[in-house]
């Protein structure tokens, strides 16, 4: 079964309220074109709050990413959306690319949603790896988002966006919002939307105070992710990325999966005809196994305590 939703895609993809006072959880899904496993768990989700009507205590947007690429299963049409959140292109209002134009059609959502009319605002930008992956909370150290991602029960990766800057998360957490980024698994996984859905349930449910016995598919929604499909919750750190130009020819060694065990002199990769080596006894990070991406894998340690 695809993991692509079998119509088109509205830029908003719902919304729910019943209509009292409390936070917004503003989920994006898709910002990558190829990655549209979160567009059909949140349409899920709209469809069984829709049914059910619990009361929920304030307001959930779910918002769909790069309309264009998602439609083609591309990555991005022109650079990644994921990439242009930067303070210089927010500064001078860039709409030069197709990326940036879809930047701004989000941002114009957001805004309908101000900072006053609500007690907190939260955000989750879903997405999915290109090699196989336990999910993982990707989170950056600023505001409470790290003390806000301890609620989710799986592995959590700090100081991604310390590293890569214009992604999403990076800006939303710059206005103030906390949140984190999910990656669900591999793209084509089925449980990848499991782990959205599920995921989500859970937000509503710290961001909402939902009672979710009161949805018809629970527990099955939450604990295909919580229970079947995530490990036990353990913080890592990022040390390394290895970064990629447009002009590198780069092949990753067949069979990593993300957070796997690496170790000093191990055979990573080869780029430009040489020879990429581990410096590390540590874990493999977001190896790249797709045409695009400017990333060629992270390196990550355990942070014990977290």
């Amino acid at each position: 079964m695809s993991n692509k939703p079998e119509k088109h895609i509205p830029r908003i993809i719902g919304k729910y309220t019943s209509n009292k006072k409390g936070p917004l959880l503003f989920v994006t899904a898709g910002i990558h074109g190829n990655e549209p496993s979160g567009v059909k768990a949140l349409e899920e989700v709209f469809k069984q709050l829709e049914k059910t009507k619990p009361e929920i205590e304030g307001t959930l947007v779910g918002v769909s990413g790069n309309h264009k690429a998602l439609n083609q299963n591309k990555r991005y049409i022109d650079e990644d959306l994921n990439r242009v959140w930067t303070e210089e292109n927010i500064d001078e209002k860039k709409s030069e690319t197709h990326e940036q134009k879809e930047m701004w059609e989000i941002i114009d959502i957001l805004e309908q949603f101000p900072e006053e009319d609500f007690t907190k605002r939260y955000f989750l930008d879903c997405h999915t790896t290109s090699s196989a992956s336990l999910p993982y909370v990707s989170v950056q150290e600023v505001n409470d988002n790290d003390k806000w991602a301890h609620n989710f029960p799986t592995f959590i990766v700090r100081g991604f966006s310390d590293i890569i800057t214009g992604d999403i998360d990076h800006y939303l957490s710059r206005i103030g919002m906390t949140g984190f980024v999910f990656e669900a698994g591999q793209h084509e996984d089925k449980t990848s939307v499991e782990n959205h859905e599920g995921v989500i349930w859970l937000a509503l449910k710290e961001a909402f105070k939902l009672d979710l016995s009161k949805i018809e598919t629970y527990p099955e929604c939450v604990n295909r992710f919580a229970e079947k499909n995530a490990p036990d919750q353990k913080t890592f750190e990022l040390v390394h990325r290895h970064g990629l130009e447009d002009s590198d020819v780069f092949e990753m060694e067949p069979g990593y999966e993300n957070f796997q065990e690496i170790k000093k002199g191990e055979l990573l990769a080869k780029q430009n005809g040489k020879k990429i080596k581990s410096e590390w006894d540590a874990r493999i990070f977001m190896p790249l196994y797709q045409a695009q991406g400017n990333d060629g894998f992270f390196v990550i340690e355990e942070v014990e305590g977290k």
